[in-house]
């Protein structure tokens, strides 16, 4: 695990406008990015143009800035970062820790969609790469807030793709290579995610990177027990009116209302936010109910 300066980041894929799920990995992300006097960056994750929305990184930059929550450093683009992917894809190929795959989903049926040994019915002209996960990988890690997380990756998972038969880079390459890159010390996100991080553990290990301590924030659901990012916080936040947002998200994280309640402009409330955040507060569960969104 890292122990330098606690530096932190907020990591969007531009699939759409920043909805109310988001934006309690922004706010929490950036407020225990300030409470550590650290630094908190952002990185657009383009690097799946199938599923890109044009305009949506601008979208996100600006609904953040009407928030307040401005990166420290240059905003970063995967779309920019190729050559990083590939270098680092070279270096495991070359190490025999990852291999070329011309499997397909349908080749991988009767092994439950989970690689152990390739399957394929016909070699493909662009093959998928994928990293090489040797029996016995098992991984725990201790989540900041979720606890001990452990999960047997070539059972559960299996060997993962690094670099997609489309040519696209997967999620999990291009994740690892950039907190590498960008020193992030700290990653701070949605428990949507966390099934993820043995899988990037395995793969901090193979490039020989060092792992960032681990904050896996909960889902929100609504009154009926439905997750947000699939029903009401799939609408676009109102930057226009940020303020009772912001309050909500404060209420989300655990945080008590009353602390925020003489501030009557952005730069108060977050002003009185990282005086008053108590991290403690947050609530564990992977899955929390916070009320009615905001109007």
């Amino acid at each position: 695990m890292l122990s330098l300066p606690y530096r932190g980041r907020f990591a969007p894929s531009p699939t759409g406008p920043l909805h109310l799920g988001s934006m309690l990995a922004a706010f929490g992300s950036w407020l225990l990015a300030r409470h550590a006097h650290g630094r908190w960056l952002i990185r657009i994750e383009d690097v799946d143009p199938p599923r890109e929305v044009p305009g949506a990184a601008e979208q996100q930059l600006a609904t953040l800035a009407a928030f307040g929550l401005h990166t420290d450093e240059p905003v970063q683009y995967q779309s920019q970062r190729h050559a990083l992917y590939h270098a680092a894809s070279e270096r495991l190929l070359a190490q025999g820790k990852a291999f070329h795959c011309h499997c397909s989903r349908a080749d991988l049926t009767s092994q439950h969609g989970i690689h152990r040994h390739c399957a394929a019915s016909q070699q493909r002209e662009h093959p998928a790469i994928r990293l090489r996960v040797t029996d016995g990988s098992h991984v725990i890690f201790n989540d900041a807030l979720q606890g001990p997380i452990a999960q047997d990756v070539d059972r559960d998972v299996g060997d993962f793709v690094l670099l997609r038969a489309d040519g696209c880079w997967a999620y999990q390459l291009a994740v690892v290579v950039d907190d590498a890159e960008q020193r992030i010390g700290h990653v701070v996100r949605g428990a949507d995610l966390v099934d993820s991080t043995p899988r990037q553990i395995l793969l901090q290990q193979a490039l020989g990177v060092p792992t960032p301590h681990y904050l896996h924030l909960p889902l929100l659901l609504d009154a009926d027990g439905h997750k947000l990012s699939k029903s009401l916080a799939a609408m676009p936040v109102d930057a226009s009116a940020p303020l009772p947002v912001l309050r909500w998200l404060w209420a989300a994280l655990g945080q008590a209302p009353a602390t925020l309640d003489a501030a009557a402009t952005v730069a108060e409330l977050l002003q009185h936010a990282v005086a008053g955040f108590e991290p403690g507060r947050l609530q564990k569960e992977s899955r929390i109910v916070a009320g009615s969104p905001p109007a």
